[in-house]
């Protein structure tokens, strides 16, 4: 009796019975399958469950974090009495924060610090720990005339200081008198490039570092009752302070800044685990052809009896469903339980809080992406063997050349594939990116089947060189092959390589663009907080000095873009930087000698007319901003409404000192600022530049670029190995897949070494062809990876960063290194056996 005679239900319940069968033959041929799924599933869990702790972390924290359940900042000023009246009626209580950049001093030692001043109602959560023991409010107390002040112990160090010592923040001298081990709000506030200085605010009064027109923000915690309502909060102060500049933050995200990094990094690492399993993916593929190739005789039975394809391919795709589920539900144990486990190590490293716990949106994620992977991966070799006739499988036809399978799989393939990248694009946060890792994925895919089909092809024209060479000779024709040759190798191993080369070699360009060079691209100092009856003793001493090539400086005030054209302007420009918080702002009469217009007319020299802008060109083609637009900036409280009038050219690569927005000079004059000057310096002369300035004008606070672009480049160096990690896990199941290619290859090894002994082929030779067959294709996948990945990696240095693009050799002598070593030693692993095999008992069986 034909199976087509059964109905669909019964020959999905016959399909289902000789599936549960071959299960009974336990995992043999599976174990690969098995791990690369786990790992690959496993990987991704572990990221999505660590990124959902950390945002659960963060939203439970969020009123520490933010050090009350409210925030209104300020720039540049204190909140009027009106302000200040409303936050008393809505607020039980209210603390004052004072932050800023300053110079740490101790005899002619300094160091830039990030100051945050505070009152006597500080903290209001959480509590801020000092070494000591001391609390708070007794660190910084006055003593015999000195106020107290706490920092953290890099600054101290980097100070040579000791508690109860004294140092200098401007005019003001300050006592020591503790270290910080734990600030409840530190990761609230965000970026600094200095250690954490604490002191009171009104011990700041005599100090000249809060004179008008200096560089501060003031921020207003609030602990509200227990019934506020956050979002009619909000509104209220929108409506009341819209035009005071007043930006408003709340509990329910109280470092929206971290969230978003956590969010993108963790979709960035999401993506990099895709990676991985696209490698398992790999070696799923691959134990599937092997096993299918191990079971031709089961299969002809079956046909000869009757079963049709429709059996057949049920029978074989439920039961690799059911081994699929298995390694996919391995992985989400792994992936669940290690963060949990390992969540006390991970939580000492962060520097915000994190709540470790099972994530079913992050397990289920990762569970979806096993098993769209494993269907991607196996459809094809399934539909090959149910096109195969009853007679040809008796000829070992799964194992042979490619067949292409009937339509409908095709199209179920790309359909996977398709859904395969909507889940990536939806679930990562950052669609863009996970299209761009999926166009990148294919086609590293593509370039590596072309390069796997013409590395065999090169080793079969190469074959007649190695003439007199029997060992090269043997590797070649063994590389040749249709069935066990380049093709295995270079898809496990290259894949795992590409990604790893790229990160290397993306790593690599970021730091040499920040770093290379950098004295004769950057400026040695940027100088703030200049009042403008000090310019003319700070130029005097910097452009008299014959080691200084070149000062710029400009008027500096901040401001928040409020509105363009009359609407919110985050309607208009989204969430582009240039309106997510305060920016620098500067005015100018003459058009200055390095300014570029690219569209548009500069003022007139004397202009005095309604206020207009002259606006960073790339950044209002982002924002899609035209000439004639209105903008509205709030200084100082105070709104200002211009008119776009040029666009012009702003380079921030060079370091250099740049401002998005210029306006005409009466715009603005009438407004309290200090001014900015970025000094250009032979090393040598930097140190006494900075002596004298800091002595004659102590207000005055030097960053120095070398110390920025150090403190940038350690933050890049956290991300580029929490990177490599993701990509070690791809190149670990690139090295499992290479593993198992080797294990289905020992067969066909072993009938190698028969035939070679039996001809008169000594161990030593039959071994060096078998360490050059692996070398050749280790060097072979190593170097198409490394192209692969250096094309990846120009293109983002191109396209996304914007930068130069050079190889970084070191990691391209790397990745080919470590492709040889690799697939040598997953060669090796299984040839020995091969080697001590009898050949007339391999001969006999192969018979």
């Amino acid at each position: 009796m034909s199976t087509t005679d059964l109905p669909a239900p019964g020959q999905f319940r016959l399909a289902w019975r000789f599936a549960l069968r071959e299960l009974r033959g336990g995992l043999r041929g599976f174990r690969l399958f098995l791990a690369c799924l786990a790992l690959g599933v496993g990987v991704i869990a572990a990221i999505g469950s660590i990124r959902a702790s950390i945002e659960a972390g963060l939203t439970r924290e969020g009123a520490s974090l933010l050090g009350g359940d409210a925030e209104l900042t300020f720039t540049y000023r204190f909140a009027t009495q009106d302000e200040a009246a409303w936050m008393a009626q809505v607020a039980r209580d209210r603390s004052e924060v004072v932050e800023f950049r300053s110079m740490a001093v101790v005899d002619d030692e300094r160091a830039l610090t990030q100051v945050k001043s505070v009152d006597a109602a500080y903290p209001l959560r959480g509590e801020v720990r000092l070494t000591s023991g001391a609390p708070l409010h007794e660190a910084l107390a006055e003593v015999d005339g000195r106020p107290g002040a706490v920092m953290e112990r890099v600054l101290a160090d980097r100070l040579g200081l000791s508690e109860g010592e004294f140092f200098n923040l401007g005019t003001q001298e300050f006592r020591l008198s503790g270290l910080i081990e734990w600030e409840p709000d530190a990761a609230g506030s965000g970026f600094s490039i200095g250690p954490r200085t604490l002191v009171r605010t009104d011990a700041l009064a005599q100090s000249g570092l809060l004179a008008p027109g200096t560089l501060y923000s003031t921020k207003y915690r609030l602990t509200l009752p227990p019934d506020a309502d956050l979002q009619a909060l909000e509104q209220d102060a929108r409506a009341q302070f819209e035009d005071s500049g007043m930006r408003w933050r709340d509990a329910r995200n109280g470092a929206p800044g971290i969230a978003r990094f956590v969010e993108r990094l963790g979709a960035f690492l999401v993506l990099v685990g895709l990676s991985g399993l696209a490698v398992g993916g790999v070696g799923v593929s691959t134990a599937v052809r092997a096993y299918l190739a191990t079971k031709t005789e089961t299969i002809a039975t079956l046909r000869t009896l009757g079963a049709e394809r429709r059996v057949i391919f049920l029978t074989y795709f439920l039961q690799i469903g059911v081994l699929s589920l298995c390694g996919i539900a391995l992985g989400l144990v792994l992936g669940g339980i290690g963060p949990l486990l390992l969540g006390p190590l991970i939580a000492a490293q962060l520097p915000f809080p994190a709540v470790f716990s099972v994530y079913p949106g992050a397990l289920a994620e990762s569970a979806l992406y096993g098993v769209l992977t494993a269907l991607l991966f196996t459809l094809w070799p399934l539909a090959r063997a149910e096109r195969i006739r009853a007679a040809a499988l008796y000829r070992d036809a799964v194992g042979g050349p490619m067949q292409w399978p009937a339509k409908r799989y095709i199209l179920a393939t790309l359909a996977t594939l398709g859904l395969l990248i909507a889940a990536a694009a939806l679930f990562s946060g950052a669609p863009a990116l996970a299209l761009w890792t999926a166009g990148g994925l294919i086609g590293a895919l593509i370039v590596l089947l072309i390069a796997g089909a013409a590395i065999g092809w090169l080793a079969r024209i190469s074959n007649r060189l190695a003439r007199g060479k029997p060992a090269l000779r043997w590797a070649l024709a063994s590389i040749a092959s249709t069935r066990d040759g380049a093709m295995p190798a270079v898809l496990a191993l290259g894949l795992g390589l590409t990604v790893l080369a790229a990160i290397g070699q993306i790593d690599g360009n970021m730091r040499r663009a920040i770093a290379g060079n950098l004295p004769d691209v950057a400026p040695s100092y940027f100088f703030v907080d200049i009042q403008r009856d000090q310019m003319p003793a700070f130029l005097e001493r910097v452009e008299g000095d014959p080691q200084v090539s070149k000062v710029d400086n400009a008027p500096m005030l901040r401001g928040i873009i409020n509105r363009i054209n009359d609407r919110p302007a985050k309607e208009v420009a989204g969430d582009h930087w240039v309106i997510r918080g305060d920016r620098g702002v500067t005015y100018a009469a003459a058009k200055p000698a390095s300014t570029n217009v690219t569209a548009g007319e500069w003022w007139p020299d004397d202009y005095t007319g309604a206020p207009q802008i002259s606006f960073a060109a790339e950044e209002a083609e982002e924002m899609g901003l035209k000439l004639g637009d209105t903008m509205t900036i709030n200084v100082l409280g105070r709104d200002i409404t211009g008119s776009i009038t040029s666009f012009r050219e702003v380079d921030f690569s060079n370091a250099g000192m740049g401002f998005v927005l210029t306006m005409n000079e009466a715009a603005l004059i009438g407004a309290p600022h200090s001014y900015i000057a970025s000094v250009y310096a032979e090393e040598e002369a930097e140190a006494a530049i900075l002596r004298d300035v800091a002595r004659a004008m102590p207000n005055i606070t030097a960053i120095r670029v070398r110390d920025a672009i150090d403190r940038v480049s350690e933050i890049l160096g956290q991300l580029a190995t929490a990177t490599a990690y993701g990509a070690a896990a791809t190149l670990f199941t690139g090295f499992l897949v290479l593993l198992g290619t080797a294990a289905a290859a020992e067969p066909a090894r072993r009938y190698e070494a028969a035939l070679l002994k039996t001809l008169g082929a000594p161990r030593g030779q039959i071994l060096r062809s078998f360490a050059l067959r692996s070398a050749l294709l280790g060097a072979a996948a190593g170097s198409v990876a490394l192209l692969a990945g250096i094309l990846g990696a120009w293109s983002v240095s191109h396209f996304v960063l914007e930068t130069d693009y050079v190889v970084i050799w070191p990691n391209a002598i790397g990745v080919i290194g470590g492709g040889v070593l690799v697939t040598l030693f997953a060669g090796l692993a299984y040839a020995l056996r091969p080697l001590a095999a009898r050949p007339a008992r391999v001969l006999r069986a192969r018979d």
